[in-house]
């Protein structure tokens, strides 16, 4: 897998957004009433919680060492966040043995077609367990 020249400019975009975005959320509290984050449109118009609704929360708490605050936030977008870079990686090339059956299910467009529209229904349910899947 050889980089072009397009490719290392992209990853040197990728490094210093990633790297604005944590100095962001170590720096300011989306809790907080006075915070620089928008708040979630989807919330603010339905009152329902969308997929992504608590996730900036969940990136704070993550940039700040709390991994279960991070999970309580958004646990679906926690466990799926290691998977974004190999993703990727696999796209451009990087294709380990070991990781090709959960590869070719990640990416699988149908995975994300039935996963996603469960996911939003089920962290908008009442009941106990799908309450766990709110933003705390």
């Amino acid at each position: 897998m050889a980089l072009r020249p397009l490719h290392y400019l992209a990853l040197t975009a990728a490094a210093l957004a990633a790297a604005a975005g944590v100095w962001l959320l170590l720096n300011f509290d989306p809790n907080a009433a006075d915070s620089p984050f928008p708040g979630c449109m989807f919330r603010a118009l339905t009152g329902y919680f969308c997929i992504g609704c608590g996730l900036t929360r969940a990136l704070h708490a993550l940039v700040h060492g709390d991994i279960l605050r991070a999970f309580a936030m958004n646990p679906l977008a926690i466990l799926m966040l290691p998977a974004i870079p190999m993703m990727v990686a696999h796209g451009q090339g990087w294709r380990p043995r070991a990781l090709e059956p959960l590869m070719r299910v990640l990416l699988a467009p149908m995975f994300w077609l039935v996963l996603l529209p469960v996911y939003w229904v089920a962290r908008n349910l009442p009941w106990f367990p799908f309450t766990l899947l709110a933003p705390g």
